[in-house]
């Protein structure tokens, strides 16, 4: 199988993770804060470990680490427990990338006349102009920013810190959406510009599936939408004031925070920036050889931004869907259609069809790329 969707999730994950989960689920048992007794014990110093090196990595030194099953959880506890925080029609701005996890929440608010939905101005070449940005926020003052530090669909990075900054004048609570780039991409979460950033454990921090989170501020403190047994304060009929134990019900996943704990000691070994040197390499190889091929166009592309290594492009006359099978057929995968951003590609051009896009990761080899060739070859003789 030659694995182009790892914007979805990455695929393969380093043997550490393997190995350790395997070990991990073999030796322990018991649930996190559940009791006092030597497994829970061990397994209640994982989980602080696991927020400990989140932290370090992402330098949120000043932040806690609140662990979900979902990044799309992560977010409607936030969105909507912002939202909630008074009963006044909030000023929400987002880009015209954000994912369905954030604009479904919105279109909904809005739809209930709770919220404005402001789109932050981008440019023609996909960049932002943050005196056009004051602008917009002089004319109508932000209450909430929710931004995706790198787009989903051409994989794009937003300059999330400077725009937190420009937000923060106005007195805008910020929402950083980092299930593209975290553990991918330097950032200084510790900036107190920035409230909120979600991660997402089995996309770019290479863990398992069903482990995801956000970090914020101790102090900020949002209405609860989801309710439930903690393991601390059983006492209190009402959810606990304290972070994380406010946003964090229910039995956590500890094997996929095991799985976490051991993709972030391998992240840190190798060290984040040749992490991303790899992908990049691997970005810059993709788009070499789409650009060979006069059937394709890619879409979002600047040469002069930065990106992730997610990389859109439609073919001449044929819909991206109609392209899926011949993929499929040839053990390729990739991901066709809107992926979940109908706002993105609104404002790429690429709605409804949507677009193919590939997506590397640090284990992308020469096969893959081999085998991508033949496909496209045998596309532009038969298609």
């Amino acid at each position: 199988m030659t694995y182009f969707d790892n914007a979805a999730t990455t695929y393969p994950k380093p043997k550490e993770v393997y190995e350790f989960m395997n070990n991990f689920y073999k030796n322990y048992g018991g649930s996190y804060a559940r009791g006092d007794y030597g497994l829970e014990n061990s397994i209640t110093r994982i989980v602080s470990d696991t927020r400990a090196k989140l932290k370090k990595l992402l330098k949120a030194e000043n932040k806690s680490v609140v662990f979900t099953p979902t990044a799309t959880i992560a977010l409607n506890i936030i969105i909507q427990g912002l939202i909630k925080k008074n009963k006044e029609k909030k000023n929400v701005y987002i880009s015209p990338f954000e994912h369905n996890a954030v604009v479904r929440i919105l279109e909904y608010y809005k739809n209930q006349g709770e919220i404005e939905l402001n789109i932050l101005k981008v440019e023609n070449d996909y960049t932002y102009n943050l005196e056009k940005l004051r602008y917009q926020f002089d004319k109508k003052k932000p209450d909430i920013l929710i931004i995706s530090h790198a787009s989903n669909v051409t994989g794009i990075i937003s300059p999330v810190e400077e725009i937190s900054i420009l937000a923060k004048e106005y007195s805008s609570f910020t929402v950083l959406d980092m299930s593209q780039t975290a553990g991918l991409i330097e950032i200084n979460l510790n900036l107190e510009a920035i409230d909120f950033a979600v991660f997402a454990g089995h996309k770019t921090l290479y863990a398992p599936t069903g482990i995801s989170g956000f970090l914020t501020k101790e102090n900020m403190k949002l209405e609860p939408i989801l309710f439930g047994g903690t393991g601390y304060d059983s006492a209190n009929l009402e959810m606990p004031s304290s972070v994380p134990e406010r946003y964090e019900m229910g039995t956590l996943n500890i094997q996929a925070i095991a799985g976490l704990n051991a993709a972030l000691k391998w992240i840190e070994e190798l060290k984040i920036n040749n992490l991303y040197k790899k992908e990049l390499y691997n970005r810059n190889k993709l788009k070499n050889i789409l650009k060979k091929y006069n059937f394709i166009k890619i879409v979002g592309e600047n040469d002069e931004a930065n990106y992730v290594g997610i990389i859109s492009f439609v073919v001449e006359n044929i819909s991206s869907e109609s392209l899926a099978p011949i993929f499929s057929k040839k053990n390729i995968v990739v991901r066709t259609g809107l992926h979940c951003a109908p706002l993105a590609h609104k404002f790429l051009g690429t709605f409804p069809a949507g677009t193919i896009r590939l997506s590397t990761s640090y284990f992308n080899n020469d096969k893959d790329f081999k085998n991508l060739i033949i496909l496209l070859d045998y596309i532009e003789e038969n298609i």
